[in-house]
């Protein structure tokens, strides 16, 4: 008897532990990527088409994996002379045709439905370098719809990238990225 009421409790709970790992499935066609560049004479803004995306979380364990992949050589900031250089001379898309994020861990909780703020930390490659990274992301699951937003700053000379400025066009050595990736839950 004992044996059974065990069975019965695990036969319960089983659904609601498997439940807690999940699969957000990046949609490409709904999801972009803006960047923002301040220069001295104007603020450059621009898209990346998000080439794909899977992150795999364990919403009780912190748990978190997959990869988010940008197509380096998307990127439009309404200058077609000036995306052709950012392409060859800065991101090298020759040699480099994406850049992507891994995550590795979160802090904070997600919840199973509604809005959700975490840290999320893991490593962003950018012209085959890695770099370790950690983003605040807001996220809002409803269903098995689900976004995730966030608003990062990447050091892109530090971290190896050539600054764009020349004579008196001055660029800053950091781009702000606004992230906003749109999928589907899974189980």
């Amino acid at each position: 008897m004992k044996s059974f009421v065990v069975l019965a409790l695990a036969a319960v709970l089983a659904p609601a532990v498997f439940a807690q790992h999940q699969t957000f499935a990046v949609n490409p066609d709904a999801s972009e990527v803006k960047m923002k560049l301040n220069t001295t004479h104007e603020v450059v803004n621009g898209t990346f088409h998000v080439q794909s995306g899977s992150i795999n979380f364990d919403r009780t364990a912190s748990h978190i994996s997959g990869i988010v992949i940008v197509a380096a050589g998307s990127g439009k900031t309404g200058n077609d002379s000036r995306d052709k250089k950012m392409n060859k001379d800065i991101l090298e898309v020759d040699q480099f045709d994406t850049v992507s994020f891994a995550p590795k861990t979160y802090n904070g909780m997600i919840a199973a439905s509604g809005d959700s703020t975490i840290q999320v930390s893991g490593v962003f490659t950018l012209l085959g370098a890695a770099h370790d990274l950690t983003i605040p992301m807001q996220i809002h699951i409803d269903g098995s719809k689900a976004t995730a937003k966030a608003q990062f700053v990447v050091p892109y000379v530090q971290w190896g990238l050539k600054n764009p400025s020349f004579l008196i066009w001055k660029a800053e050595n950091d781009v702000a990225i606004d992230l906003n990736l749109v999928g589907q839950i899974s189980n």
